[in-house]
């Protein structure tokens, strides 16, 4: 028999399976010997006072063996196709999963190295400050979302199945707590393994994934796409989605050379902010102990409006660190990412600031594209390191003469954000400071954390048009953060996932 309990529980109740089972036979008033297994199917974290709770619901299992919390996925053996897919991000991957089903052959073409080479490359990176621009953080299999701690929360739930998704993930090997909590994520450490997996799926049943294949235009007949051109002059045909991510630049360009419609897009760009995590855990669990021993390390989020621009955190990282995610020579990037433990001395976070295309002095089609550059550019230091500034001397608006130990590996320089950021962006930040410190009765804004610049890939600047069958010329599926179309994990799976679904009824039928 199973039952299923909504619980409220002490944070070692959730975190010890024991003391969940006697929690679970108390409330049910039977023999703990009778139950063989317990599992959350939605769990989530009550911090609002100081006796911190985890509520939820869970599954029990009363005289018989826990099962799997989803269903798996059947793959055909693809004997239609090809569908070209450029790019294997989630949007990619999840697109070529989903063509499976029906046994369409997916041929993905990939411009960066495996997930595993990526790591040798993005660690060379991190500490010899040498840049390989196709094969980095934002470059090769599983695109930016393999190092970024795969968090996999969403609010995009009407536009697809989610369950679906963080099954898919389940099915290649993530953990099934993904499936109950209410943020969940993979961890960078453990998601290259999930995306292997999902690359020898697709390969087993008649796909292809081809690395180090940059494509360069896509072939064109009439008003269709009917495949796509490579760096070395291999061509693929057959009808093609465009999955390449927020940061293939050269894409755009190439694509508004062929006379494709491209439109610029609002963006949020400011630093990444570190604390060190037990500071974050002792806000936000009301707690000089911080976290304890059972409950994880803790998170936050914050919005406020300065001046009719929105500043917010972003793609907040617990127990994380920050890295070089830059993708060309001579110009710097940064963004933050976790492993699955979050057990890291600090915690980072996007802190940015909405920006609209009239706030900027570029009103072309890649102005806003353009606009990023030149910050990223003009943050840039030999070796890839990054300028910082304690977070009180910013607000005060002078140099820090120290700096504190950071989780940034190629390391930081000292320096004023406002000669690094746009004014619009600094004065914001620093408004932006002061009303989440208000929120904390002054916790939040500490000379213990630091601002490092610049994060400027939030989302895309550009959108690819596209019909409501998600095409803007026959044959062309354009999906993804990449094309504009979304903004994570999930999103972009659905999308990917919704686009070939679309395919294969125009295509396929």
């Amino acid at each position: 028999m199973i039952r299923e309990l909504d619980v409220v529980l002490r944070p070692e109740e959730a975190a010890i399976a024991d003391k969940l089972r006697a929690y679970v036979a108390r409330k049910l008033r039977m023999d703990i010997r009778d139950i063989n297994g317990v599992r959350f199917i939605r769990k989530s974290i009550d911090a609002r006072r100081m006796d911190v709770k985890v509520q939820g619901r869970v599954r029990v299992f009363i005289g018989e063996e826990e099962k799997v919390l989803y269903e798996r996925t059947a793959f055909l053996q693809a004997e239609r196709g090809p569908v070209i897919i450029v790019g294997s991000g989630p949007a990619g991957l999840f697109a070529a999963l989903s063509l499976l089903e029906k046994g369409i052959r997916p041929i993905i073409l990939e411009r960066g190295r495996n997930v595993h080479e990526r790591r040798v490359d993005t660690a060379v990176l991190s500490r010899e400050g040498r840049l390989d621009s196709e094969s980095n953080y934002a470059f090769g299999e599983g695109g930016a979302g393999a190092f970024s701690d795969g968090k996999l929360y969403t609010r995009s739930v009407k536009r697809g199945n989610v369950e679906k998704v963080l099954s898919l993930f389940c099915q290649h090997g993530a953990i099934q707590d993904i499936l109950c909590d209410t943020h969940p994520h993979i961890g960078t450490d453990k998601l290259p393994r999930v995306i292997e997996s999902m690359r020898n799926t697709i390969i087993a049943h008649g796909g292809e994934v081809h690395f180090s294949t940059r494509v360069t235009s896509l072939i064109r007949k009439g008003e269709s796409i009917i495949g796509a051109v490579c760096a070395d002059g291999s061509e693929y045909l057959g009808p093609v989605i465009l999955a390449t991510g927020h940061s293939a630049r050269d894409v755009y360009r190439f694509l508004l050379d062929d006379g494709l419609h491209l439109e610029a897009k609002d963006v949020a760009i400011g630093v990444r902010l570190e604390h060190p995590q037990q500071l974050i855990d002792e806000m936000q669990y009301h707690s000089r102990d911080g976290r304890g021993l059972y409950l994880p390390a803790a998170s936050y989020r914050f919005v406020t409006q300065v001046r009719e621009r929105g500043v917010y955190s972003f793609c907040m990282c617990p127990g994380g660190f920050i890295v070089p995610a830059s993708t060309e020579e001579g110009a710097l990037v940064v963004n933050g990412m976790s492993p699955s433990s979050r057990g890291g001395r600090w915690a980072n976070s996007g802190m940015v600031v909405q920006l609209k295309r009239e706030d900027i002095p570029y009103q072309d089609t890649l102005g806003m594209m353009r606009y990023l550059e030149e910050i990223e550019r003009g943050c840039f230091l030999p070796g890839y390191r990054a300028p910082c500034q304690r977070m009180v001397d910013f607000v005060e608006k002078r140099e820090s003469s120290t700096l504190p130990k950071v989780s940034y590996a190629p390391g930081v320089v000292s320096g004023s954000m406002d000669e690094f950021l746009p004014s619009i962006i600094a004065s914001r930040l620093r408004e932006g400071f002061l009303d989440f410190s208000r929120m904390t009765r002054g916790r939040f804004l500490t000379n213990e954390a630091v601002l490092i610049a610049p994060e400027t890939r939030t989302s895309s600047p550009v959108r690819i048009t596209r019909n409501e069958d998600m095409t803007q010329l026959e044959g062309l599926y354009p999906v993804g953060e990449g094309a504009g179309y979304a903004g994570g994990i999930v999103s972009a799976a659905l999308d990917g996932m919704a686009a070939a679904e679309s395919l294969a009824r125009k295509h396929f039928s």
